[in-house]
């Protein structure tokens, strides 16, 4: 299936081909590159030679195959730094993990998604989908939702058409009424609950955080699973979940963030 025509021209066109062969999650041939692209092959092709060109992929030719390249790894690890809440954040989630022996999540909202930043596994790990530099859905995770609701209500509608609100579990808010009703809530009560609506058995509390100005920075959460505890005890947990992301709103003050959409 081909990806929908980018209206950034040439820029966007390339990004579109990263975007291609990241979502692969492997090395993948031109073949497959082709199949899937609305680029003409010899488009296509021009546009896999610049980014090999540029060091954004490698090229193997031995078998034939493209993945990402190491300049895009210079790259995220830049943006990292510069611009996620993760390396200001690291002591504070330390300490809340250290405390809980749950897992706790560090995410921001990009896109209308959510980007996982960081992640401290619980005492006793558990299998689950999120880990660092995973995007995921907004509409159906407690990060998510905690940030939507308490964005501003332009851009909470902008990250709205931007949600498939597929059903993965029978506890998925799989409508932008149903989801929109349940944010009003979130805002009245200061947290959002993941209630095994993305995975069948997670649960997590989670809060925003958020600037001193009101400015929604990302989200925080502690989640568990069904086996080994409940959402009130998570809950019983939310003033302290609050307190540690206040307390990185605090030192993020002294940082520059970008706009988030």
């Amino acid at each position: 299936m081909g990806q929908e025509a980018n209206s950034d021209g040439t820029v966007g066109k390339a990004l579109d081909v990263l975007d291609m062969v990241a979502a692969r999650g492997k090395p993948v041939r031109f073949s497959d590159l082709l199949a899937q692209s609305a680029f003409p092959k010899a488009t296509l092709y021009r546009f896999l030679q610049t980014l090999t060109n540029q060091s954004m992929l490698t090229y193997d030719e031995d078998r034939g195959t493209y993945a990402l390249g190491v300049r895009l790894v210079r790259l995220a690890h830049t943006a990292w730094a510069q611009s996620s809440l993760a390396p200001l954040a690291r002591s504070y989630i330390d300490e809340l993990a250290v405390e809980s022996g749950e897992t706790i999540h560090l995410a921001q909202m990009d896109q209308g998604q959510v980007l996982y930043v960081d992640k401290r596994n619980a005492a006793t790990p558990v299998e689950m989908f999120s880990s660092a530099g995973k995007v995921g859905p907004a509409y159906c995770t407690g990060v998510g939702k905690a940030m939507l609701a308490f964005m501003p209500d332009e851009a909470v509608e902008k990250a709205l058409t931007r949600q498939s609100f597929h059903c993965f579990t029978p506890q998925t808010l799989d409508t932008p009424a149903k989801l929109k009703s349940e944010l009003q809530v979130i805002r009245a009560q200061g947290h959002a609950f993941d209630r095994e609506e993305h995975e069948p058995g997670i649960i997590c509390c989670a809060v925003p955080i958020i600037s001193r100005v009101g400015r929604v920075l990302g989200a925080l959460s502690m989640t568990s699973t069904t086996h080994r505890t409940t959402l009130d005890a998570l809950e019983a947990q939310a003033g302290r979940i609050k307190d540690t992301a206040e307390r990185i709103a605090t030192a993020a003050e002294s940082w520059r963030f970008p706009e988030q959409d």
